[in-house]
């Protein structure tokens, strides 16, 4: 059997060999004439399936299956089929794998062979199907569609591909590696077929694909970019012959200019400082600077002032006054723990009548909840009420806190 298809095979490719010229004639013109070659060399290649009949009325042309062959080995522009049908090939897969797995099992190693030729001419031939339609892909947008000459039908074409990247993409959906792994099990054959070969190839044309669509929607972008400004060119050619003798006005003394030439740049909006903005960070510093420097040349134009004299009951009366403020924060979170309920900074501060400044109780009351410990923290809930800055974007006035039990 095998002896036979083999002597079939090398008649199939000397008929190729022997007749190319007129193969490539058909494949370029569409069909044969009939006048030009015998009635012998004509009915041979019927008969090996090159040519054939699609009507009575019609003349010879190519089988599918070699033009398709000429198509692909000549990278021909003209190709934009893709064969997707991943579906019938996966399970075609399956099904030899299960073939090669039971002549396994059953110690038939000459048909295990065999299957395993057929499972792995089948694996190599999906993988260069889909090899093959990412490249007719690229072979057809590299060139962004030159083998037609107007603008919408490369819009046509662009469209055409993006839909057969979809299909792809759909089919490729239908590999599922998981099942096929249970199928190959611990066959190292098996697996190296249905997971290795198969993934990787999974992998590149995924990826190329994306690279695909990519391109596509550049290309789809600027062919409408083209029309339009083609569209407008055109109109305005229609208008010039329409009426010759057509003078564009002096449109900088109209009172309402076109939208067409009203290109005026556009005013500054309305800003507010931000000094949150990373990178305002070294203008913010040198202007920082600027002002320091400022400062200091002011403060050497003074005139020295008189030392005066410190005494150390003053500075005992500000340690006292601290430590009275100190103290009163710590009555105030002591209230809080005995009575539980929550209570404003400024709440406490007029109840007490305590007569101490608002900002600097509202500061130390703050400053006496940072200085407890994290542990100490989680049992008070403070929060703090008050308004944003209406100038400087970020900055958040505190107007009050409210402390309380969790």
């Amino acid at each position: 059997m095998n002896q036979n298809l083999r002597q079939s095979g090398v008649k199939f490719l000397n008929a190729l060999s022997r007749h190319a010229d007129l193969i490539m004639q058909v494949y370029l013109t569409g069909s044969l004439d009939e006048r030009e070659h015998s009635p012998k060399v004509i009915d041979n290649l019927i008969q090996l399936g090159v040519l054939w009949r699609p009507d009575e009325e019609v003349g010879l042309r190519l089988k599918n299956a070699v033009r398709s062959l000429l198509e692909s080995s000549l990278h021909d522009e003209r190709n934009r089929q893709l064969d997707a049908n991943i579906g019938s090939a996966l399970a075609s897969l399956k099904t030899l794998a299960q073939h090669y797995k039971e002549a396994l099992a059953h110690s038939r190693y000459a048909e295990s062979e065999a299957h395993l030729s057929d499972l792995t001419e089948h694996v190599y031939g999906l993988t260069e199907a889909l090899s093959n339609s990412v490249r007719t892909l690229f072979g057809r947008i590299n060139n962004e569609f030159g083998y037609v000459a107007s603008i919408d039908a490369k819009i046509r074409e662009n469209e055409l591909a993006q839909s057969q990247v979809s299909e792809l993409l759909k089919q490729l959906e239908m590999f599922r590696f998981e099942e096929l792994s249970e199928l190959a099990g611990n066959n190292r054959e098996l697996r190296h077929l249905l997971i290795v070969t198969l993934q990787h190839s999974f992998s590149r044309v995924t990826q190329e694909l994306s690279i695909v669509q990519a391109r596509l929607l550049a290309l789809l972008g600027r062919f409408r970019e083209f029309r339009g400004r083609t569209r407008l060119l055109k109109g305005f050619m229609l208008h010039m012959e329409q009426k010759p003798d057509f003078v564009p006005g002096n449109y900088s003394k109209l009172t309402q200019v076109p939208m067409l030439f009203n290109q005026a740049a556009s005013l500054i909006v309305p800003a507010a400082v931000d000094v949150k903005r990373v990178e305002h960070e070294s203008d913010l510093q040198q202007l920082v600077g600027t002002i320091k420097a400022l400062n200091r040349s002011r403060q050497q134009a003074q005139p020295e002032r008189a030392a005066q004299k410190i005494t150390v009951e003053e500075q005992a009366a500000v340690v006292f006054e601290e430590d009275k403020l100190k103290q009163a924060v710590e009555g105030y979170f002591c209230d809080v723990i005995s009575t539980g309920k929550r209570m404003t900074a400024l709440e406490y501060l007029s109840e007490n009548e305590l007569k101490f400044d608002a900002e600097a109780w509202i500061y130390q009351v703050i400053g006496g909840y940072q200085g407890l410990t994290l542990e100490e923290q989680t049992y008070f809930a403070i929060e703090a009420t008050g308004h944003s800055h209406p100038v400087y974007d970020g900055n958040y006035i505190i107007e009050d806190v409210e402390l309380g039990l969790r």
